[in-house]
């Protein structure tokens, strides 16, 4: 009411609780280091451009990059464009390139070099002065784990670390988030020196993929599911990302990492944490991150590890309708390397919602095809009505939510056979993103990068989860230490036979997507 005491009519496009609205950053500039890497010309440069081109970004927005490259403004500029031509989700458009293009800078040096910070610093107070962006800053570190140091203190050294009252200073980190549990700690603990935890982004760009976000929809805005997601009428859970690529020309990242430490410890453990959690109050990043840190905390590694974890590295063999070959004869794998290509292992969950259900990862290269996805399979049901040649093609009901490539969600259950004798098969009820909605899903990376600017981190795993999640997968690297060379296993295949034996003991089998 107003102070006439009458109504006042209350604009619904100014409600800031309308969360249809698109929230567009602030005055803000992104500081790339790493910026001549695949993953900044690939995902960041198109990312960015994708933003602005959907009115996501202010209009002085600056993006700087920081290399060792004899580059000036214009040069950087031209990489950037490139970038962006040949990578981005959206269309080009001139008119958005130019004004984007403004702000673009390049500063060259080092990592250990002091005066190149130091310019860096005098650049971005430039943008401040020219471009408006108010000394709000966001570092990403796209470079090696063992670099991160160097930067941090380079930021601190700078004063670039240090936010002012009315400023903020952040930082975006790629994964591997360490080697194990204790290179995490100390890891979270240099980066905790220079930057507080509010101001760490650690990106995992599998959380910023629509689908995996439609976990928390499907599961919370649908009463449908809610009374059977447990261990009542939930037999097991699958959680797969399967790749069809090999790792020619990866040795150099890849070599000493494998399968586990890279998928595992991170993609598939933050799925499992989004599909088996508690509702949280609400999804305010605290209480999100409150019921991921529950669910990792009481989950474990089924024993015995030789009977519930299996590892493997892909042999030569076909694939796609050629011959490829196996991971010792890629380029920079050395011959008698023991690095595995494919991992499986077995959880619990040691919560009331489900006790006994085992939640099965496995993640691997050169398998079958390209797919990612959770697989929740329920129990059978008692087929008193039927006798056993009605049932004979009939399986385990499931609900399949399929991050990538084909994003949707599967629906599979019984239904009679058309005809005259009383016959149940399998058949499956589907949701495709691409048919239900007219909108493309932005890119991961869009929506991270606009988090960061946001200062939204509902979605960047916090040292608690990094940590816990080293300690679930720790034990079972240690284990596989120990055991020398991995189990190989045939390039388009869908990985070893141990693995396939993992499930088989307990009357189960993996499913082939």
């Amino acid at each position: 009411m107003s102070e006439s005491g009458t109504a006042e009519w209350v604009n619904p496009l100014r409600d800031s609780r309308d969360r249809r609205l698109p929230r567009i950053a602030g005055p803000c500039a992104l500081v790339i280091f790493g910026v001549t890497g695949d993953l900044a010309r690939r995902k960041l440069m198109p990312a960015v451009y994708d933003l602005a081109n959907r009115g996501l970004l202010p209009p002085g927005f600056a993006l700087v990059g920081f290399a060792r490259r004899e580059w000036g403004d214009a040069e950087f500029g031209e990489v950037v464009h490139d970038a962006v031509r040949n990578h981005s989700r959206t269309p080009f458009r001139e008119e958005v390139w130019q004004r984007l293009a403004e702000g673009i800078r390049f500063v060259q040096g080092s990592f250990d070099d002091d005066a190149a910070f130091a310019e860096l610093a005098e650049t971005l107070h430039k943008l401040d002065q020219e471009r408006g962006t108010g000394g709000n800053h966001a570092f990403y570190l796209s470079v090696p784990p063992d670099a991160f140091p160097v930067v941090c203190g380079q930021l601190a050294r700078s004063g670039l670390a240090a936010a002012q009252d009315d400023t903020w200073s952040r930082v975006v980190i790629e994964k591997p988030f360490g080697h194990d549990l204790q290179s995490a700690r100390e890891l979270n603990a240099v980066v905790g020196e220079v930057f507080s935890e509010d101001s760490v982004f650690r990106i995992d760009h599998y959380l910023g993929k629509e689908t995996v976000q439609n976990i928390l929809a499907l599961r919370f805005a649908n009463q449908l599911f809610d009374p059977i997601w447990n261990a009542h009428y939930v037999d097991h859970v699958q959680i797969t990302m399967a790749e069809d690529i090999g790792l020619g020309g990866r040795a150099g990242y890849y070599d000493g990492i494998g399968a586990a430490r890279d998928v595992i410890q991170n993609h598939l453990l933050q799925l499992l944490a989004f599909t088996a959690m508690e509702e949280p109050i609400s999804f305010a990043p605290s209480e999100l991150r409150a019921e991921k840190i529950k669910v990792l905390s009481a989950t474990r590694l089924a024993e015995p590890l030789d009977e519930t974890t299996a590892r493997g590295q892909y042999t030569g063999g076909w694939q796609g309708g050629e011959r490829v070959v196996g991971l010792l004869e890629e380029k920079g794998f050395a011959a008698d390397s023991t690095t595995e290509t494919y991992a499986a292992i077995t959880l619990e969950v040691d919560t009331r919602r489900w006790a006994g259900v085992p939640f099965y990862l496995r993640t691997g290269k050169r398998l079958g095809r390209r797919v990612t996805e959770i697989a929740v399979v329920f129990k059978r049901a008692p087929h008193l009505p039927f006798d056993t040649t009605m049932t004979t093609d009939l399986g385990q009901n499931a609900l399949v939510i399929r991050v990538q490539p084909d994003e949707g969600v599967t629906m599979r259950f019984g239904s009679k056979v058309p005809g005259s004798e009383m016959e149940v098969r399998d058949v499956n009820m589907d949701f495709s993103y691409g048919q239900a909605f007219t909108v493309s899903s932005p890119e991961a990376y869009e929506r991270l990068l606009l988090d960061v600017l946001l200062g939204e981190p509902s979605l960047f795993p916090v040292d608690e989860e990094v940590e816990l999640s080293w300690k679930i997968l720790d034990p079972v690297l240690e284990h596989w230490a120990a055991k020398g060379r991995p189990e190989p296993y045939e390039a388009g295949s869908w990985g070893t036979a141990s693995s396939e034996e993992m499930l088989r003991r307990s009357g189960r089998e993996w499913r082939r997507p």
